[in-house]
């Protein structure tokens, strides 16, 4: 269970990478959709693992690897933001979220589902008519 100042901190680390990679994003990863969708810190917040959505790459785990590339300037910039909130600026994790591909992947299969009943159930009325 994360306390109240783990959850807030998280926060505001979400908030201000994503501004950073609003910025820098293209210099550092190309032109992709790259969001962050979740941020867990550490109970002695010195850790950050940062989960992010890509759209729009071939291979989302070049951009990780982009972003771990550029890890101590983000986390500069970071900390550059946050110096007035944060004593110690956490060691950044970043990880590939996948979520939302799976969510997708799973209403395509329920509308399949779907779909195929309702041919079924078509069928199966044309044969009760004759």
């Amino acid at each position: 269970m994360e306390s109240t100042r783990q959850l807030k901190v998280a926060r505001l680390i979400q908030n201000v990478i994503s501004q950073i990679l609003i910025k820098e994003g293209s210099g550092i990863y190309g032109h992709m959709m790259v969001s962050v969708t979740m941020v867990r810190i550490s109970p002695d917040l010195s850790v950050a693992k940062i989960y992010l959505s890509i759209f729009g790459a071939a291979s989302p785990k070049q951009v990780i690897e982009s972003l771990n590339k550029h890890k101590p300037h983000i986390r500069f910039l970071l900390g550059a933001e946050l110096k007035k909130q944060l004593r110690i600026i956490p060691e950044l994790i970043f990880y590939y979220d996948d979520s939302a591909e799976y969510a997708e992947k799973i209403d395509r299969l329920f509308d399949e589902m779907h779909h195929k009943q309702d041919s079924e159930e078509d069928n199966h009325a044309d044969r009760q008519d004759t």
